[in-house]
Order: structure tokens, then sequence, then C-alpha cells
């Protein structure tokens, strides 16, 4: 299964469709969605594939880090590291054919959450004002990032900024808690004795990424027709954003640490790509980031493209150090 040529003949079918952005054509799929709330155009967001036809996990399974078997080296996974809990390991060979998993740890429940398209990988408290929300993938996109919705209230949620979009949580910011992407060398390293999220049990491909040469820049104008990034930027490259400030990963891997405005970021070797070659493992090495705090705290961040960088965040600040 190749999502990539399914996702592009959905967009391209679509173009600029009325339909697409008719709530009386989203209603039948989202009864409970209250349209009348939004915070963004109507006509920016297009359905893609249908609710739900990206399964979100609810509640995955954990196991042992010493008992996985399977996984590359070099593969990327989503660190989540809660005090007073196992640190925990959501490998993004499950994510990139599911995008989100509803767990808890620690007291905390949370939302893992990762965008193919827009290599966007962050982790939401699910609390809001009191309320349990869980996640689901809406099958629309906005911006080519995942629209998200939850499933209380039907409300939708824009991945890349954590943010209401339309719906009774229009407006409504989610908690991002600190997590990292990294090699699953490097989490094991670190933590011999955590948890990693088992294999689904779904019929997937899981390991074979099912969008081959996407961050090499081939195919990615399909769903992305906004401005470019200034400063002549690649619009695939890797940016590390905290807040409204983005650090390209070009200029972390050539100083290998910045510290600047309070933020120091670190960047080894030895992390591969989930959206290069058709296996993950032997996918072209990318790098880790690591984001902390002048105390040595880890940050909430992303690291997301620079074109998704430039769409969220237009007037944000592009960090390229002197040269």
């Amino acid at each position: 299964m190749q999502l990539l040529p399914v996702i592009a003949a959905a967009v391209i079918g679509l173009g600029s469709s009325a339909a697409a952005a008719e709530p009386r054509f989203w209603q039948n799929e989202f009864p409970q969605t209250d349209f009348d709330r939004s915070t963004v155009p109507l006509t920016e967001i297009v359905s893609v594939i249908p609710r739900d036809n990206i399964p979100a996990i609810d509640d995955p399974a954990m196991i042992a880090v010493a008992d996985k078997t399977g996984i590359g080296g070099r593969e990327p996974v989503i660190a989540v590291e809660i005090e007073g809990a196992v640190p925990r390991a959501y490998p993004i060979r499950y994510l990139t054919w599911h995008e989100i998993a509803n767990d808890e740890a620690g007291g905390v429940p949370f939302a893992v959450t990762f965008c193919p398209l827009c290599n966007s990988g962050m982790v939401f408290d699910r609390r809001v004002d009191g309320e349990l929300l869980s996640f689901g993938v809406s099958g629309k996109l906005r911006k080519s990032d995942m629209v998200m919705y939850d499933r209380e209230t039907e409300s939708w949620w824009q991945q890349a900024i954590g943010e209401g979009i339309v719906g009774e949580h229009a407006g409504t910011e989610l908690t991002q808690l600190p997590a990292w992407m990294e090699s699953w060398d490097e989490f094991v390293a670190r933590n011999p004795d955590g948890l990693v999220m088992d294999e689904p049990n779904w019929n997937r491909r899981y390991g074979q990424n099912p969008y081959v040469g996407y961050d090499s820049g081939r195919p990615w104008n399909r769903f992305y027709s906004g401005e470019m990034p200034p400063h002549g930027i690649n619009p695939m490259m890797r940016v590390v954003r905290v807040g409204a400030q983005a650090w390209p990963f070009d200029r972390l891997a050539a100083e290998g640490e910045v510290s600047e405005n309070g933020v120091t970021i670190t960047w080894t070797a030895g992390q591969a790509s989930a959206l290069d070659g058709a296996i993950i493992a032997q996918s072209r090495d990318v790098g880790t980031v690591r984001v902390r705090d002048a105390d040595g705290n880890d940050l909430p961040h992303d690291v997301m493209f620079a074109f998704a960088y430039h769409a969220f965040f237009p007037e944000g600040d592009w960090m390229l150090g002197s040269s």
C-alpha cells in the first residue's frame, strides 16, 4: 500500500472544489461538529480520505525494550519521558501508518502524533478544561498538515500547531509535552529498562515507507501551493521549531550545537529519515536533535519541513546564524 499516490490522487482530484469546503458535505461524516465555529477559512481545508481511514491507536500495547525485535537501530522513534513513569518509545514505523496513538503514563493522558506530510511529530496532553479527549485522523488536510479530530465533540484540530480550528474547541490550544524524535539505538542506550510500543494488530507493511522519496522534494508540491520559505531555503529542509523560531538542519549539522535565545540545540548523526527510501531502516541519515533550556530541561518543540513552518509561522524568525 503506497499512501503517497493515493493521497496525491485525492488531493489533485479535489483541486479547489467548493464541495471540499462545504459544511453540509462534511456534516454527514461529522454530525457533531459545529461548523459555525471556526478560526480559519474553511476553504483552506480539503477532504483527502475518509474519516479514520488512517486508524489511530488507542491504549497501544507496550513491551519491554529488551523484548523488542525487528526494528533497525537507526529507525526513528518518538521518546516520551514523563516524571514518575517508565520512558516510552513510539516507533515511526507504526505512526507513519496510524499517525496518532492515544496513551497514558504517570497519570498523564497524551496523544503521540506524527504527520508524514510535514514530518511533524508532537505529543499533546489530552486534557482540555477538565475534559479528557481522544483523537482520531479526520482525513482532512490544511496546508498539507493533518487535521485531527476529537471523538468527544468532533472538533477539528491542526496538528502542526496543536490548536482547535473548527467546532466547539475552535481557538483552544492543546498543551504540548516535551518529547523528541531519536533513533531506536539512542533510546535503548538511555533507557535499557524502558518500554516500546508493540506492533499494532493491523495489516500494514510496518517498517516500509509508504511515502517513498517524499523528503527528497520531488512530489512535495502536490500537497502545498502556498508561499515558499524565504532566504532560498529548500522547502523540504527539516527545521527545529521552538515557539515561532526555526533553526534549519543544515546549520545544526554544520555546527553540532547552537545556543541562543535561551535555547540549546544539539545535533548528532545516526537517525534515519522515515520519508526517504522504501525501507526506513535503510534510509539516509538526517540526524537527531535535542532541544533544552538554559537549565538543561527538555523543551517542547517540533521538527518539521521548512514549507510547513513558513505556512503556519509566516512571520516567524529564521535562525540562520552569522553566515
